[in-house]
Parts: C-alpha cells; structure tokens; sequence
C-alpha cells in the first residue's frame, strides 16, 4: 500500500525529481508541499483511500514527512492497513 500513498503525494512534491525514491523521514516542505498543496493532498488520500483523516489529523504536523503522515493515514484505515 506503500506504493500507491507514494504515487498519490508525488504530484504534490515538484521539487521531488521522479526518479528518486522518497524518503520517509524528509521535510515535505523541503519538496515543495505548501498550504495549498497539503489541502489538496488531504483530498487526494481521502479520496484514493476511501478514508477520513480524524480532525485531530488535520495539522501540519502530519504533513510533516512521508512516514507521519502515513501513521495518520494507516490510523484512518484501521488495522488491516498496517
């Protein structure tokens, strides 16, 4: 499921080059995820993973880096998402 989270937040990273994996720990603002982007990205992860971020999600926080942001995601999902 990894694989499908990436190819979701990709477009909202311009200044992540397409062939370099994307690492779990680095800034998402360091990719180019502004505040507009991070709206649309939460709309896209609800979307393609029929899913609701809890509003106590809804932070910058967790979209912080790769690796939060998909705990929060897998959290939305329950536990077969792990």
């Amino acid at each position: 499921m990894w694989d499908e989270f990436e190819k979701t937040i990709r477009p909202y990273l311009p200044y992540l080059p397409g062939d370099e994996p994307l690492p779990p720990d680095a800034e998402l603002r360091d990719y180019g995820l502004d505040s507009l982007a991070t709206v649309e990205l939460l709309g896209a992860l609800e979307s393609r993973f029929e899913t609701r971020f809890p509003e106590e999600a809804l932070s910058m926080e967790t979209f912080r880096t790769p690796s939060v942001l998909w705990s929060a995601l897998s959290a939305s999902l329950g536990p077969a998402a792990g």
